[in-house]
């Protein structure tokens, strides 16, 4: 088994002053990584800042013989942003790691939700990501490498109660990985989401001890740090937590063509269960090859010749 070893990587990992991203950058910068602990240290709202709890985690990183920098840039100021990136870059010489992790809770039902709330929540999570993403993205391309971890949810993906706007942020950001792990591609940038589940401040009033005790954020670091590793994947979502790791992947059926006199809302109700059938699903590489999939199963019907 080739031990994984992030010697003379530099990373960035995001809201790193506590939880699943003090974890990242302890064990990232254990396999001799130089990190940016980049945190802006409101509370879990979002809400005050300061930089001590980023230093404490640098102060641990430095004690055991490592690298790392404090950096306590809000990610929604992309001025801030770009400023941490050039900082890091011309203190260690690269940026070849970012791990999109910080972010915030603001939990009520829709109904109740302020827009202001919805709108703070996709700032952090989504805008914020994309800003550090924008900020090292010249850079890795110039590089010809680099390996980028969005933080998404399984609220995103499967939804929860009273989290309309943290779960459009977490789904915003797999479509937002699936578009840069193709552009990506040709310069050797991987981008990948974790979808974990951990004992963390956003979660200590959610769940009964006895499952906080068995899902410390140490319990998904192993798979972080494969997923921005040279021989990751890319474009794949990892579901971690417990010490369990396995992969969400968005898939289709196998499609139904109506033939024009039967495109009707009725035959469509009438066929729905072979529609709808799960038993043949595929998943898809991008937008286009779903075009293809429609337009090669409607001309199979119709007896027509496409070329290839």
């Amino acid at each position: 088994m080739t031990k994984i070893d992030f010697t003379d990587r530099v990373a960035i990992i995001t809201g790193a002053g506590g939880g699943l991203g003090r974890a990242y950058a302890l064990a990232l910068a254990e396999r001799g990584a130089k990190v940016v602990v980049n945190d802006l240290g409101g509370d879990v709202h979002g809400e005050g800042g300061t930089a001590s709890a980023a230093q404490l985690v640098v102060d641990e990183i430095t004690a055991a013989g490592g690298q790392a920098m404090v950096d306590g840039s809000d990610i929604t100021d992309e001025a801030a942003v770009q400023k941490m990136v050039s900082t890091a870059i011309d203190t260690w010489g690269s940026i070849d790691i970012l791990i999109n992790n910080a972010g915030i809770l603001r939990d009520k039902s829709f109904a109740k939700m302020g827009t202001d709330d919805f709108r703070k929540v996709v700032e952090v999570h989504l805008m914020g990501s994309v800003n550090c993403t924008k900020a090292v993205w010249p850079h890795m391309a110039e590089a010809g490498y680099g390996r980028i971890l969005m933080t998404t949810s399984t609220s995103g993906i499967y939804g929860n109660f009273g989290q309309a706007n943290y779960a459009a942020a977490k789904s915003g950001l797999v479509g937002l990985m699936n578009v840069l792990a193709i552009e990506g591609a040709k310069k050797n940038i991987k981008v990948n989401s974790i979808a974990p589940t951990a004992a963390t401040r956003m979660t200590e009033d959610l769940l009964p001890q006895q499952v906080l005790d068995i899902m410390g954020p140490e319990t998904i670091a192993p798979g972080a740090l494969f997923m921005v590793s040279e021989d990751a994947p890319t474009k794949t979502i990892l579901g971690a937590g417990a010490g369990v790791f396995a992969v969400s992947q968005m898939v289709e059926t196998r499609g139904v063509y109506l033939p024009e006199g039967a495109r009707t809302p009725e035959v469509v109700a009438e066929r729905w269960a072979e529609i709808s059938d799960v038993n043949d699903t595929t998943p898809l590489e991008s937008a286009f090859e779903q075009t293809s999939k429609y337009a090669a199963l409607a001309a199979r019907e119709l007896g027509l010749h496409l070329e290839s």
